[in-house]
């Protein structure tokens, strides 16, 4: 799989699978700009990429802030692979969900990929090239209590991945998602001691086909996948990287 003179942006990559999926892209060539609020991260990322020979750069952004997408687009520049990862997780039963939290994760989850999307396209379009990939949850399709804001944004997300397929792919650009089982990252694993205490993390890893949590390393190699040419003729498509989760 190679990425050799391409250039990829990827939203939320200063930690978890956005930060294996930076890692992973610079190994195949890319020229990486990786996006978070944390600077320190953030840079620490990209000097991580730098000492294996990558190329990356760092560019700051506030997500729920739309003058801050719009001048994370104009750094970017021309782009050839554009990763929506970043997102929030707001943990609550609806009656208790609060709308401070439900109005910040559809500005991150949902308002946020929609409009740098919008911003990044129309380069792509010009150029006849380029792939979209959307971090999507398999919460989007599988029920889980306390998860209802954050898997209505996941699915409209999956939603507008069809949209966007339809929209872009005459022009050559193509819009596809990963649907993410549970993956070991920092911000699920908090997720699941809170919402299923101890002993949660062995009983969600037991729900899977494969009796397991996945590593980021194991995501980043699906929207790896989708980003290059190797899927070449796959568009609108939602992949469910979740051992089988939401098939059985």
């Amino acid at each position: 799989m190679t990425l050799i003179g391409k250039t990829a942006l990827i939203t939320g990559s200063t930690t978890g699978i956005g930060k294996e999926t930076a890692q992973l892209f610079a190994y195949a060539g890319a020229e990486v700009i990786v996006s978070g609020r944390d600077t320190d991260r953030g840079t620490a990322v990209v000097e991580d990429i730098m000492r294996t020979g990558g190329r990356a750069r760092f560019v700051a952004v506030e997500l729920t802030d739309l003058g801050s997408l719009r001048a994370l687009a104009d750094a970017a520049g021309a782009v050839d692979v554009l990763v929506n990862n970043a997102g929030v997780q707001p943990l609550a039963p609806t009656v208790a969900q609060d709308a401070d939290g439900f109005d910040n994760a559809v500005a991150v989850n949902l308002r946020a990929p929609y409009f740098l999307t919008a911003a990044i396209a129309p380069k792509m379009i010009a150029r006849e090239s380029g792939s979209i990939v959307n971090i999507s949850s398999m919460t989007a399709t599988v029920a889980m209590p306390g998860f209802s804001v954050y898997s209505a944004t996941k699915a409209a997300l999956e939603s507008l991945t069809r949209t966007w397929a339809a929209e872009f792919g005459p022009a050559g650009v193509r819009v596809n998602a990963v649907s993410p089982g549970s993956t070991r990252t920092e911000t699920v694993l908090t997720a699941v001691a809170e919402v299923l205490g101890e002993g949660g993390e062995k009983q969600l890893a037991g729900l899977s086909l494969l009796g397991r949590m996945a590593e980021p390393r194991e995501i980043a190699e699906v929207i790896l996948f989708l980003a290059g040419e190797s899927s070449s003729y796959l568009t609108g498509a939602v992949i469910a990287a979740d051992a089988g989760r939401t098939a059985a």
